[in-house]
């Protein structure tokens, strides 16, 4: 039968409801051929979401506020799905890292959380209910991406399956080849240490590493920190060494001169340096020294010149023979992968522990937080310029790993998510890097010194109802400041202009070096924003600057003929209606379906079924 068919019958059916009859033809609508079914259990938080719309309000007692040049992260205490939906104003396509460790759904108690309520193991819907609970937040967590973005999602046995098939639907969508797939692999985290588990040993996690779009891979540059067994985009032999421009410190063995490329990605086939790099800007911070022979591209004369070597599936080289026909062939170590593909020396659960008691003097209620080393190593692969997302954020961990990233040089932000579930956020998350910013005494007695070169802002989640009434409008106008502040990095607040103070019942303005942000709340005080537009283009003297201007406007219109004066040294938005165009594709709608709540059959019930059911077979 035709599904067309199908769906004519299902709407001529008589005796169901309207609601029943829209659940039946949108099952028909959506049922798969291939790939993750699950049953989408009602979630609360998303019930939230169809009567109002979610902003941000900075907590201004728990800034931390050290220099105007310095990165501005972003802590925010409230629900993940509230508050990425709040983001995709403010950073659509503009994450460019993203690391979370979201639960990892074993069953155990206080693990999981649906509705308030803990999911055990003895819940019957247990995998519906988190791949429910994942698939909301992943799809907004993509669309904030940017497109040469990567991200990495921690773990465990429990649910890798399910959250690979999840993930794999989502980043190859509209992509039928798998050659061209945005799955760059499932890394193996080496945990140091095992857990019994019947007669094997559990130690390792796994970290499955996604990018928005694979063909862009090749623009990452080398990041800074240890980074061991890197990868070189090309090393080449053609000219002496006195001919290139080395970077300060490399050392060389052997009379050939080599050319060091320091990319990610490319078509070109990667190398392995043995030992270990520090890297910084792209470049070497301390002297390697390259084995002789390296820069030779067969693998049989990396294997002669004493180099570990792997072939393309990453087994690791044992030997080299030719067979009875003359033709070259290797041996293999099979079960020995590829250290790129398996993440050791980075870190495990205990340190990661031990780590936060260090800092806390407490484990802060967190089993197993992830170790700042892992974290370090995945984010550093991007560059030295970037922003990160983590909305699992838990102990803080990634806020921390990127501050440390920092210390080397570059301009990393950071932007964290956690409840305050048991006061979580406040005196674990928050606490943590407020120490780390500050300085602290760690759990032996010995003064730990801040990293100052950082600011945190802390917010939280805060509501505005959908109803499109003009009170409403204004009402989201006036909360959206913040979220302007964040979208555009400005935090400084400017109450005079030149000659002119500033009525914040009207206008408000932000300023950061040559960046104006105005957000205008009432179109009566324009003529006024452009004579201090006016005024400020006349005291510039030429400088460079530029103006920010939101406007409240009933509709799409931001008073371009009113500002048509100094168009040319402004962007116009009209709010709220750029806000409700970003929270249009993420958004429930205002009516949830009807789902018809399955009871599950007893057993008794189930085999007067099969009973029934042999019988009709039988007879």
């Amino acid at each position: 039968m035709k599904k067309i068919d199908l769906i004519q019958k299902l709407k001529q059916l008589e005796g169901i409801t309207q609601d029943e009859r829209a659940y039946l033809i949108n099952l028909v609508n959506t049922k798969k051929k291939y790939g993750l079914v699950w049953e989408d259990k009602p979630e609360d938080v998303e019930e939230q979401l169809r009567e109002n719309l979610p902003v941000l309000k900075e907590v201004k007692d728990k800034a931390i506020v050290n220099g105007k040049n310095f990165p501005n992260h972003i802590l925010i205490e409230g629900d993940n799905l509230h508050a990425l939906t709040a983001l995709t104003f403010t950073h659509e396509g503009q994450i460019d890292v993203m690391y979370f460790d979201p639960p990892y759904n074993t069953g155990k108690a206080n693990e999981f959380k649906y509705n308030d309520r803990w999911v055990d193991s003895e819940d019957s819907f247990r995998h519906s209910k988190w791949l429910s609970f994942m698939s909301k937040r992943l799809k907004i967590a993509h669309s904030l991406l940017s497109e040469n973005g990567l991200m990495f999602v921690s773990i465990d046995d429990n649910e890798v399956a399910q959250l690979k098939l999840l993930l794999d639907e989502l980043f190859d969508k509209h992509n039928s080849n798998p050659k061209n797939s945005n799955s760059l692999g499932v890394l193996l985290w080496n945990l140091g240490t095992g857990t019994q588990a019947g007669h094997f040993v559990r130690s390792h996690e796994y970290v499955l590493a996604y990018c928005k779009n694979k063909k862009l891979l090749s623009n990452f540059k080398g990041g800074d920190g240890e980074i061991e067994h890197s990868a070189l985009k090309k090393i080449s032999k053609k000219n002496p060494a006195s001919d290139f421009n080395f970077p300060a410190g490399v050392r060389f063995d052997g009379s050939e001169g080599q050319e060091l490329f320091f990319e990610w990605g490319g078509s070109e086939k990667m190398y392995l340096i043995s030992g270990r790099m520090v890297c910084e800007n792209g470049k070497l911070k301390e002297p390697v020294t390259l084995n002789a022979g390296w820069a030779q591209k067969s693998q049989m004369k990396q294997w002669f010149a004493g180099c570990e070597t792997y072939d393309s599936k990453g087994q690791k080289v044992v030997e080299f023979y030719f067979n009875s026909s003359g033709i070259l062939k290797y041996r293999k170590e099979r079960g020995v992968i590829n250290p790129k593909t398996v993440l050791s020396d980075v870190g495990s659960t205990k340190s990661g522990s031990e780590e936060l008691k260090r800092i806390l003097g407490t484990d802060g209620g967190f089993d197993y937080p992830k170790s700042v080393e892992l974290v370090k190593f995945l984010t550093g692969l991007y560059g030295n310029n970037f922003t990160s997302l983590d909305f699992f954020a838990g102990s803080g961990t990634t806020l921390q790993a990127i501050m440390e990233l920092n210390e080397n040089g570059g301009n990393r932000k950071c932007i964290l998510i956690t409840n305050n579930e048991n006061n979580i956020c406040e005196q674990v998350t928050y606490e943590r890097n407020k120490r780390i910013i500050q300085g602290y005494v760690d759990d032996k007695g010995q003064q730990v010194e801040g990293l100052t070169n950082n600011n945190l802002r802390y917010y939280k989640s805060e509501f505005v109802s959908r109803e499109t009434s003009v009170k409403n409008k204004k009402e989201l106008t006036k909360l959206a400041t913040e979220l302007l502040c964040i979208k555009e990095d400005v935090y400084a607040e400017r109450k005079i202009i030149g000659e002119y103070k500033l009525n914040a019942t009207y206008t408000r303005c932000f300023q950061e070096d040559d960046l104006y942000l105005l957000i205008i709340y009432d179109e009566d005080v324009i003529e006024q924003i452009v004579d201090i537009i006016k005024s400020v283009i006349k005291k510039a003297k030429g400088k460079k600057f530029h103006f920010k201007v939101y406007v409240f406007s009933n509709g799409q219109y931001p008073y371009s003929e009113e500002f048509e004066e100094v168009l040319e040294h402004i962007t116009l938005c009209a709010l709220p209606d750029a806000i409700y165009k970003a929270y249009q594709n993420v958004l429930p709608k205002r009516k949830r379906m009807a789902i018809p709540e399955l009871e599950e059959q007893t057993t008794k019930e189930v085999e007067a079924a099969l009973e029934d059911e042999i019988i009709k077979y039988l007879f």
